[in-house]
């Protein structure tokens, strides 16, 4: 398998994000699907793979009219989509079908979660050893690290405060996204408190939101309605149970990242400097800083200046998460469908805030507490 063998050739997010209380999880899913099929100028009879997480393959693909000869449902939290779509592309590869579509859809605001997102099973790592010091609440899970971090490298609450300042200025580019008025640090330093030092700004929304994904051979994928997005290469990693922090031997330098990301490259034929964007799930602020250190676009301990210096806003030399990302667009509970949107927008020339000259997007996925993560490099030109 070459950079570029595999492609998407339809890419649509569902008609409506934010608050839908009109369509359920599995609404937003297949409202997304048909407008991906349409994306792609396909019918459901066209389509003999599919992927879904959170609800049964077959529900989908009933409710779909679609008869798949291969279906996967892996879910690691909000990396799954990017999993699905390394999965999708080898079963392509093997033969087991042609055209495979991967579906998505949560209504966290609106209805709830569709899983339970307890922190672990009953008698799991998580109950016995993790659950006791955070009560269950996600951000005093992820202060933690952070703390430790800030106290090492001197990251300040001022830097940590930049990050939603700096995806906010690709908001207010967006007309899809929730929150989009300027904002200053001064200004998210003053909401409420979570757990310090992790204030309410430095959260993810809560939306409603659905997407999904057609990806087939390159070979064939000219013969599209829309120009190809080729996926040049991927990487992945697992290190613990979905919120058990006790397994990662450095939870400052994650090597679950590092990993993803040297797979992702070596994969991909490319370099950093090849990369023109990048989105990474943002759940908590300090997201996208640990995350530019451990693909090595930064060193460690720099990441907090680098997007306080205004590198990854609007004239930045580094765009990052130009949707607005997870605290400023939306976030239905597992982002990763949406940061590969965003990066399928900006390589076709498609996006909000478009950047100019993008021809490489890096996404990368995080699911539960350095559980899990993956990257998929996506280019419009075939290497």
């Amino acid at each position: 398998m070459k950079p570029g063998d595999y492609a998407i050739v339809g890419a649509s997010e569902s008609t409506k994000i934010g608050k839908v209380e009109e369509l359920s999880g599995m609404g937003l899913l297949l409202n997304a699907a048909a407008n991906t099929l349409q994306d792609a100028g396909l019918k459901a009879r066209d389509i003999d793979g599919i992927t879904t997480g959170y609800y049964p393959p077959a529900n989908v693909a009933q409710h779909l009219g679609i008869q798949p000869n291969w279906a996967d449902s892996t879910v690691v939290g909000g990396a799954a989509w990017m999993y699905q779509l390394r999965n999708a592309v080898a079963a392509i590869d093997a033969g087991y079908c042609n055209n495979v579509l991967i579906t998505y859809g949560e209504s966290g605001r609106s209805h709830g979660l569709p899983i339970s997102y307890d922190i672990g099973a009953s008698g799991s790592t998580e109950q016995q050893f993790t659950l006791p010091y955070t009560s269950g609440i996600r951000a005093a899970l992820f202060a933690i690290p952070l703390v430790r971090y800030m106290n090492e490298f001197g990251l300040t609450e001022e830097q940590l405060a930049y990050v939603h300042v700096a995806q906010r200025k690709w908001a207010a580019k967006n007309p899809r996204a929730k929150l989009r008025e300027p904002v200053s640090v001064e200004e998210i330093l003053a909401t409420p408190e979570i757990t310090w030092p992790i204030r309410r700004s430095m959260c993810c929304l809560v939306s409603d939101a659905g997407g999904a994904l057609v990806v087939t051979r390159a070979d064939r994928a000219k013969d599209f309605p829309k120009p190809p997005v080729y996926i040049l290469g991927s990487g992945a990693g697992i290190d613990s149970g979905i919120f058990d922090p006790t397994a990662i031997k450095d939870l400052l330098r994650p090597s679950l990242i590092q990993r993803a990301g040297k797979q992702a490259f070596s994969s991909a034929g490319c370099r950093h400097e090849d990369i023109d964007h990048l989105m990474i799930y943002d759940a908590f602020a300090h997201l996208p800083i640990y995350t530019l250190e451990g693909l090595g676009f930064v060193d460690y301990g720099e990441a907090g200046a680098y997007i306080q210096e205004g590198n990854t806003e609007p004239g930045g030399k580094l765009p990052l998460n130009t949707n607005g990302g997870g605290l400023c667009y939306a976030h239905s509970g597992s982002y990763g469908m949406l940061c590969m949107q965003e990066s399928i927008r900006q390589v076709r020339g498609e996006a909000a805030a478009q950047v100019e000259g993008v021809n490489t997007s890096l996404a990368f996925g995080w699911g539960g507490m350095w559980s899990a993560c993956a990257a998929v490099i996506f280019s419009n030109q075939q290497i």
